[in-house]
Parts: structure tokens; sequence; C-alpha cells
């Protein structure tokens, strides 16, 4: 299957559109199967595009049943709750305080990965995690948790038992090619066999981390990867010419090997397009 390619003229109209057409497909999701899930990113274009969905939102635009909506992260800074580096404070602000308190979206259908306290261990798990390997098996059971809620309803059971259905997941790709905390030259893009995994080096600060893996993004109905600016145009085009010519190489472009199932659609500004 081939990659799909939006082209924007900057990162405000990519995230207009993006969040017009995430809004249109969590609703169809709603209305096929009885609730959707999408799977969040970070950054100002993935931030970006819940400030769009929250402008549209309030203006009145066409959107799901909320309360049948739930929402993950494909990775998370390992740092303590309320911190405005880790990605979902700043979804929070960005457009799920105004879901939860205006248009019925549940507390419990916000899936945040686990924080560490002031000493380095897990809070806000399902489990009381205390460390970070037990942070990403938590977030790994809470997948795997609601998964099975659907294994006996047709149409609601995920590819894989250990994950529910992911209509759409949002990726940034790095200037180094990575995609959610998978970064080149570390383990992390090579993992098989698990849904989450911790990550202890990251070249990009916090070094602390966790991350879906690669088999996880790849359960995707959609996989978007929404990306803005100059400094990322190289990046994305040496991952789009390993996937075009089939040499993907998830060492050295993490990026190159996730796809969606239904599509992989590029969501690009001319300055990370190249153009």
């Amino acid at each position: 299957m081939s990659d799909e390619t939006l082209m924007f003229p900057d990162r405000q109209a990519l995230c207009r559109q993006a969040a017009t057409d995430l809004l249109g497909i969590l609703a169809g999701a709603v209305r096929a199967r009885g609730e959707a899930s999408a799977v969040l990113t970070g950054g100002g274009t993935g931030t970006g595009i819940l400030s769009a969905m929250a402008e549209l939102v309030e203006a009145g635009g066409a959107g799901p049943d909320w309360s049948r909506v739930h929402l993950w992260w494909g990775d998370e800074r390992f740092l303590p709750a309320g911190h405005p580096d880790r990605n979902e404070v700043q979804a929070q602000e960005a457009l799920l305080d105004r879901l939860q308190t205006t248009h019925g979206l549940p507390a419990e259908n916000i899936h945040r990965m686990p924080a560490a306290s002031a000493d380095g261990s897990a809070t806000g798990s399902a489990t009381g995690s205390a460390t970070l390997q037990a942070a990403a098996d938590a977030y790994a059971a809470e997948l795997a948790w609601q998964a099975r809620a659907h294994t006996q309803t047709p149409g609601r059971a995920g590819v894989d038992p250990r994950l529910p259905v992911f209509d759409v997941v949002m990726l940034g790709v790095g200037p180094d090619a990575h995609v959610a905390s998978l970064f080149p030259g570390l383990p992390g893009p090579l993992v098989t066999e698990a849904t989450v995994i911790p990550v202890t080096d990251s070249p990009k600060p916090p070094p602390l981390r966790l991350s879906l893996t690669v088999e996880a993004l790849n359960t995707a109905e959609r996989l978007w990867f929404v990306v803005a600016g100059a400094d990322k145009a190289e990046a994305v085009a040496a991952v789009r010419q390993a996937r075009d010519s089939k040499t993907t190489d998830a060492a050295r472009w993490p990026a190159s090997v996730v796809s969606g199932r239904a599509a992989s659609t590029w969501w690009l500004d001319e300055a990370a397009a190249g153009s």
C-alpha cells in the first residue's frame, strides 16, 4: 500500500484540516462500532491539531459522541504529573479540559501514560507501579484490558488481542527520523513481543520515557505522519525514499517501518516537504 501525501502552505493550515478530518473519523467510528480511539502525539504540530479541534468543537463543528471516544498516547516523557513538558499536560490545556467540562468526555476515557513521582517512581497508573519498566507494563495492561472488553463484540475487537482498535494514530517525525520515543541507534525500534516499552537513554531530553512499540503502532487503521518545519525536511525525504523503495530500516529510520492497516498519510507543510 502506497502512502498518501497531503500538502499545506503552513502548520496552521495543516492543523486545521487534520483536526477537521480527525473529528469526522472519530464520529464515523462511533456510528459504525459504538466507540472510537485515537492515539495522540505531542510537539508543536500534534498539540496544534488539538487546539484546532478545540476551536472547531466550540464553533459547533460536527464531532463524535465524546462519551464513546478513548484517547491514548504514542509516547510520554517520564516526568511528574502536571509537568508542562508532558504530552498529556499540553493536550489537557489545548483540548481535553474543554471536552471534559462541556462535551461529556469521561475522565476514564483519557488513558494517560504513568507519570513519575518526585523520587522517580511512577504514579497515576492502574497498578501503582514503582519503576519505569513497571510503568510500561501498567500501560500495556491498560491497553490489554480495553482490548479484552471487546473480545466477544463483533466489529469492536482489534487485530491484536493486546490492543484496542486504533482508528487513527498520529505521529510526528523527528529530525533524526524517530517516531514516538523510538530513536535510531537504540533498541526501541527493534523490540518485538511488546506493546509498550521503557526508554532510558533518549537522546532528546528528558532521557526517561515510555513509548508504544512498532508492533503496536502498526495495528493502526490509519497512521498519520503530521510534520511541519524545515528542520524535519531531510528526515522526511529519507524516510519517504526508504518507504517508496522498500529499503526500510528500523534501526536507522524508525519512521520507515510504521504503517496504517487501511491508510498511511503524510500531512506536511511546505517547509517539511522541502518545497
